[in-house]
């Protein structure tokens, strides 16, 4: 028999102490969606851990995966998993491999789709149970599915695959619990129509971090040192952190329903404020007691307001939805991937006191941690470094829980010397050596005591452990739950249209996701240069950014990759209502690197744009054969013409290259390209000339001090270049000023300084020709991108 022979292998090798002690009963494990993501990456793993810790506890086991799939493709894709499953590295190789081998054979696989299929996984536990003669201890069953799931399965359960009476069920369910308040409870009502509450277990596995996990007991173990100092009169403010390099690719989908402070900021920090703002329970390993008093945290919060939170989002975020989720390309994210929540609690311990929640994608580095930092009413005139750490008053006095990743690379609690020598349990802490050499929070390590914990689990395997001995205070109870929806939901409706901070991500984010508290609110520290279109009426057409004015004109202004999304979408605008009023829309386009991006988002996106119509200008060209890489038609053909259907009678090239020689005057290309102009176009007046600015004011081929092309009645020139190729042929500022429509696109920090410069100047364009750019009966719009405007 399967079970008395697994028994029968590990009495063998010395892992059970004896068959008297194999009486308990049996528990058989059922993880649903076996073969998914999260059961490869940390459930399967989890569920041998558990193995290997109550192999000895007197229970047997079965683990029964279950997902969709069919049987063959399902026992193959779970097969994979368990044969990678590693023992902890203190396990001995020979207890490993026999452990390892048992758990495989105690493993199996069901497809579970229908009722029938619950109905025969019911009625062969039951056998293999009768067959062995155990008695049933009770079943866990792992939903590792999407929520949608959950009724459906929880009903299955309930019909046909309850235990018998006197054994127990166990049930956990993964987040999201909902994504406000009233979904959260319907969820909870439907699920609760088939679980009693002391059933289920919701798992947030921040719970299971160690770090976290020992706050309470940090707390309790060490009261004869906090009771006076863990109060408004002592702590300065709390910051509680989690943040990722990683951004949402490939998961936008999901995000785009949750956000950043439904993924993050309502469940895992969230938790971990009320361990630090709870009022201690007599008896911390008492659920009841420590879930009560979460509860009475959360009545003493003070609500949430729209100015209590700070938003942003990573700059290509909206490309990657509109790619994963197929959006039109005028479809406009308002979800937020950075979050920074101040929260405050009304209680009379914490009163005043500020609480920062901070969580964000593509930030600067991976780490988490909650700071506890006090107040410091020293002063000390002796430089700090004639001080040791334990007897300075002046450094900070500050508690760490140290979440993971970032400069320590592992759980931690960590204690400033000068606060006081922490109480640890010695059998699961030790206080950590060999890091002299590091620094957090400006400080190096030597100034605090540092414990790290003596075995690291991962997060699911501590709380496997935690289901398995029943402790309910490692998980989300129904009422928590709704407390934490009913105190989170306000906020989520007050900002559900809020502007968003667009940030680069990483390192470039500089101070820009800085913020500060004024007054019980949060602003960012670096005031956005830019204002909302339409503040009064906010809708998701109307959410981009909007400076009110440059040089006395319309400035829009974005990230670069968001400006050019902007910028290809009013072109193609324009061009629309052009054709449709005239029949034609005439486009005059630069040169240079800067519009390369803006050609290849025309090609690549705008599919309704009406080429068919459209005359393709150019404002200024290179003297070099129009096959040249350095010819400003060659770089529009290859990036734009050559992808999109252009009548080519339609595409007008400057005729550069006449009787095989380049920009003679006698050969008259200036002449032939203005009458081809006066010919087409009417009054020589384009309906949108696209321009660019050079680091010295340059735009089109007008340079600084130029001959020709500044003023006079010649509408198209042949200008020198300060750079080679040196001869250029140009459009002349007085027909660039007949235009309807002009815009001027700037990107890159390269840019900065002229962009600086240009806010100040008045109209010189013998100095400055860009600041000569005045349409006189049509609109000039400034396309700037932040790192032009900003540096």
């Amino acid at each position: 028999k399967m079970l008395q022979r697994v028994l029968c292998t590990v009495l063998f090798m010395g892992v059970l102490p004896s068959l008297a002690e194999v009486s308990q009963g049996h528990i058989s494990v059922v993880l649903l969606g076996a073969t998914g993501d999260l059961a490869k990456k940390y459930l399967w793993q989890g569920l041998f851990q558990l193995y290997i810790d109550q192999v000895s506890s007197g229970h047997s086991f079965t683990f029964h995966g279950a997902a969709l799939t069919a049987l063959e493709p399902g026992q193959r894709l779970m097969f994979d998993v368990l044969k990678k499953l590693a023992c902890p590295p203190d396990e001995s190789p020979n207890r490993c491999a026999v452990l390892k081998d048992q758990f495989l054979k105690l493993s199996q696989y069901h497809q579970l789709k229908t009722a029938e299929n619950y109905t025969v996984l019911n009625r062969e536990i039951e056998t293999l149970l009768r067959q062995e003669g155990l008695k049933e201890a009770g079943r866990i069953f792992y939903f590792s599915v999407p929520p949608f799931a959950y009724t459906e399965i929880a009903r299955h359960i309930n019909s046909s695959c309850r235990p018998p009476p006197g054994a127990w069920l166990r049930v956990v369910l993964e987040k999201p619990f909902g994504h406000d308040l009233e979904s959260a409870q319907q969820l909870a009502a439907e699920l609760t129509s088939f679980f009693k509450e002391e059933e289920m277990y919701r798992v947030d596995h921040y719970l299971g971090k160690q770090a976290v996990a020992h706050i309470l007991p940090f707390r309790d173990q060490n009261r004869q040192f906090l009771d006076p100092i863990w109060n408004h009169h002592h702590v300065e403010r709390v910051e509680i952190v989690l943040k990722e390099t990683v951004d949402a690719k490939g998961r936008t989908s999901f995000y785009e329903q949750y956000g950043v402070i439904r993924d993050v900021l309502q469940n895992h920090l969230t938790e971990a404020l009320m361990f630090l703002t709870m009022e201690l329970p007599a008896n911390v390993s008492r659920a009841e007691e420590v879930l009560q008093s979460k509860l009475q945290a959360f009545q003493s919060l003070r609500g949430l307001e729209k100015n209590s939170a700070v938003l942003g989002q990573y700059q290509a975020y909206a490309s990657q939805v509109q790619e994963e989720l197929q959006k039109a390309q005028d479809y406009i994210s308002t979800t937020p991937t950075f979050a920074g929540v101040l929260i405050h609690s009304d209680s009379l311990r914490w009163e005043g006191v500020p609480f920062l929640l901070t969580s964000g994608k593509a930030l600067d580095e991976r780490v988490g941690y909650v700071r506890v930092l006090f107040k410091n009413r020293a002063y000390c005139t002796q430089r700090e470094t004639l001080r040791d750490a334990e007897h300075s008053q002046c450094k900070a006095k500050q508690i760490i829980f140290y979440i993971g990743h970032g400069v320590l690379n592992m759980p931690a609690v960590l204690v400033s010397r000068n606060l006081f020598r922490p109480v640890m349990p010695e059998g699961s802490w030790r206080e950590a050596v060999g890091l002299s050499d590091r620094h957090i929070f400006g400080q190096p390590l030597s100034d605090y005591y540092v414990y790290s914990p003596v075995k690291e689990r991962d997060a699911y395997s501590v709380l496997i452990s935690n289901i398995y001995y029943a402790r309910k205070d490692f998980f989300i109870t129904t009422e928590n739950l709704l407390a934490s929806w009913g105190f989170w939901t306000p906020l989520l409706d007050s900002i559900s249209h809020q502007p968003l901070r667009l940030y680069p991500g990483g390192v470039e984010n500089q101070h820009l996701l800085d913020f500060e508290m004024v007054s019980g609110a949060v602003a960012f520290t670096l005031a956005e240069p830019v204002e909302l279109l339409n503040p009064n009426r906010l809708m998701p057409s109307d959410y981009r950014t909007i400076q009110s004015k440059f040089r006395q004109s319309p400035l829009v202004s974005a990230w670069s990759e968001e400006l050019i999304s902007h910028l290809a979408s009013d072109i193609e605008k324009i061009a629309s209502q052009t054709v449709a009023q005239s029949g034609q829309f005439h486009l005059a386009l630069s040169g240079g690197s800067s519009p390369v991006v803006l050609f290849q988002r025309l090609a690549r996106h705008h599919y309704a744009f009406p080429w068919k119509h459209t005359h393709i200008w150019l404002v200024d060209e290179r003297c070099v054969p129009l096959t040249d890489t350095e010819s400003n038609f060659f770089s529009l053909h290859n990036h734009l013409l050559q992808n999109v259907r252009v009548p080519y009678f339609n595409v007008h090239p400057m005729p550069v290259h006449l009787n095989q020689r380049l920009c003679v005057e006698e050969d008259g290309g200036t002449e032939l390209y203005a009458k081809e102009i006066m010919a087409l176009v009417a009054n020589a007046s384009f309906d949108l000339v696209l321009l660019g600015v050079g680091t010295d004011g340059h735009t089109a081929s007008l340079f600084p001090r130029s001959e020709n092309g500044l003023e006079g009645a010649q509408t198209v020139v042949l200008t020198e270049s300060p750079v080679k190729p040196h001869q250029r042929m140009s459009l002349s500022l007085p027909l660039i000023n007949k235009a309807r429509q002009v815009f001027v696109l700037v990107l890159g920090k390269g840019k900065h300084d002229i962009t600086t410069l240009l806010s100040r100047v008045g109209h010189e364009p013998r100095k400055w020709p860009i600041s000569g750019v005045s349409p006189s009966s049509g609109q000039l719009v400034w396309y700037v991108d932040y790192e032009a405007l900003l540096g």
